[in-house]
């Protein structure tokens, strides 16, 4: 039994490489095709009759991994020179502003259907209200650079942002100043923390000696996020700080006590470090997209009753997001398709305790405003003109084609 399930994994994860490979050509949204795949994997061991125990548990665990890893992955790749502070500002702003909006506009929408309290319709509404960067920053490698940066700042904050909202409304009983003045406090603990524990691992990188190097900061990492947890103390924030240290070494040369790591030599570490992540984060990814497709019922996809609210939820996303865009005047086109949902909105969902659910927040709209979300973001992309570079005569010259 154990071989066949090894081939079963390899193939899988071999064609959910494929889909990222081709994903760029396609215009097809590698979540979308993995979700296809996992939900096929469900029909076909159904029909051959093959006995599958419930893998439900693991979703939570792959979400919390992948969560860690992506928010890793996008901080890597926040550059934060002088040059990018413009955009920096801008992706802040159009991250923040559609979370704490769209937030209150839905559990206020929530509350007077169902007759409930306000705080536990926000906590519901939050879920759907967060970018994916696991979605976002994946599909759109063909885009311009700036366009491109834009998306993978905006997503990353979106998710850290979020993250951070939800566990403060969902984590308090009460919102009073008692409680925010507690949540300013666990700020700045894992602020400390966070500093005292990027200088630590950051030395480790630089000093060990060993084939094996990365792992252990990796686990090292978890290991960190993992008890801050347990504490209520917004573990994001440390994982974000870790990895803008890492990714932004060359604008800290200025600061003397940086060269006790001897940045030159880190930085290359760091790069090495950086592949793996790409790696491992791809892996958790596609495993967390596969298995939760796996567990969707057809029910689940062609639930009327939670259709209108997942289009009247997908409407209001494009609809305050195409306001902000033309507000900080960024380019609607390609940028307005580009809020998808994905791990980070299922994730929340799943840490919602059974005795917050209200009844029609259920799985079935989860799975259909992340596919609505995709299926726009897909075709966007596909009307997107994608960047061509020519080079002449030694001269790069940049133009944009239509596909």
């Amino acid at each position: 039994m154990t071989i066949p399930i090894i081939i079963t994994l390899c193939g899988l994860l071999l064609i959910a490489y494929v889909f990222d490979l081709t994903s760029s050509l396609t215009k097809i949204p590698s979540v979308l095709l993995l979700l296809l795949l996992g939900w096929i994997v469900r029909q076909v061991s159904q029909l051959m009759k093959i006995n599958i125990p419930d893998l439900t548990g693991l979703l939570p665990f792959l979400g919390t991994i992948g969560l860690i890893l992506i928010v890793l992955e996008g901080a890597l790749e926040l550059d934060f020179d002088k040059s990018k502070k413009i955009i920096i500002v801008k992706s802040f702003f159009v991250a923040l502003i559609p979370i704490l909006l769209l937030s209150f506009l839905l559990a206020f929408l929530f509350q007077y259907f169902e007759n409930i309290s306000y705080k536990l319709s926000l906590t519901n509404a939050i879920p759907f209200c967060i970018i994916s960067s696991s979605v976002a920053i994946s599909s759109v490698k063909n885009l311009t650079t700036s366009n491109r940066e834009f998306v993978v700042y905006e997503s990353s904050l979106s998710d850290i942002l979020g993250v951070l909202f939800f566990n403060y409304i969902a984590l308090n009983s009460v919102i009073n100043l008692q409680s925010a003045g507690a949540f300013t406090v666990q700020l700045l603990i894992i602020a400390l923390i966070s500093f005292f524990a990027t200088l630590a691992l950051s030395y480790l990188l630089s000093k060990i000696e060993h084939n094996i190097k990365f792992v252990p900061i990796i686990l090292l990492l978890i290991l960190i996020y993992a008890i801050s947890e347990i504490y209520h103390l917004p573990a994001l924030i440390f994982i974000l700080l870790f990895g803008l240290f890492l990714g932004n070494l060359d604008q800290l040369k200025q600061f003397k006590w940086i060269q006790m790591l001897r940045p030159r030599e880190l930085n290359k570490e760091v790069h090495k470090f950086k592949e793996l992540i790409v790696e491992i984060t791809f892996l958790i990814r596609a495993l967390f997209f596969l298995l939760f497709g796996y567990l969707i019922k057809r029910s689940d996809i062609l639930n009327a009753e939670t259709l209108i609210w997942a289009i009247t939820i997908v409407a209001l996303v494009f609809l305050f997001r195409a306001i902000l865009l033309k507000l900080f005047k960024l380019p609607l086109s390609p940028l307005l398709f580009i809020a998808p949902r994905g791990l980070v909105n299922v994730l929340l969902f799943l840490a919602i305790i059974p005795s917050q659910n209200i009844s029609f927040v259920n799985t079935s709209l989860v799975i259909q405003v992340i596919i609505l979300t995709a299926l726009i973001m897909m075709i966007g992309l596909m009307f997107t003109k994608n960047p061509v570079t020519i080079t002449i005569k030694n001269e790069q010259i940049t133009e944009t084609v239509a596909e």
